[in-house]
């Protein structure tokens, strides 16, 4: 018999099935803000209500060779933490006090959104490579946690 999550591997399990939404062809990203544990919101990274989707339409920094973590201006999507900010938004729903679960370390554009919004505490899997958003997630004092990606179960369905 599997073991029952935690609180915190839960809600980094929900926010890996977020990412399944993800219409991004370089990354698949998902996140849920969460207030004592009860879930505020999610998001995933793709293009906004109405916009067409880089999967049918073409990534243009990957037509034009940018790395990852460079040139977000360029990107027709959102990132999975803008959208569950900006999620909670459209529902009258605050997001003081706010821990985010994401399966993604946040880039700058979202630590700053992040802070801005009210969120105490980030858990992510997988590291994103800007030097610049962690160093402002520790000024700030927003704590940022790692977790081991082996640590999440598998997820059996019967």
């Amino acid at each position: 018999m599997n073991e029952r999550p935690d609180w915190d591997i839960y809600f980094l399990l929900l926010a890996q099935v977020a990412a399944m939404r993800s219409t991004c062809l370089r990354r698949r990203v998902g996140a849920v803000l969460v207030r004592d544990r009860q879930i505020l919101s999610t998001g995933y990274n793709g293009a906004p209500r109405g916009v067409s989707h880089c999967e049918e339409v073409g990534c243009l920094r990957e037509r034009l060779g940018i790395a990852s973590g460079e040139r977000h201006e360029i990107c027709r999507g959102s990132h999975a933490e803008i959208n569950a900010i900006a999620q909670a938004a459209a529902a009258g729903t605050s997001t003081a006090r706010s821990w985010l679960y994401c399966t993604h370390e946040p880039c700058i554009y979202c630590t700053k959104a992040l802070i801005n919004a009210g969120c105490e505490k980030v858990f992510y899997l997988y590291e994103y490579p800007d030097e610049l958003a962690r160093a402002v997630m520790e000024e700030s004092g927003v704590e940022s946690v790692r977790v081991d990606p082996s640590k999440l179960p598998e997820i059996i369905f019967r």
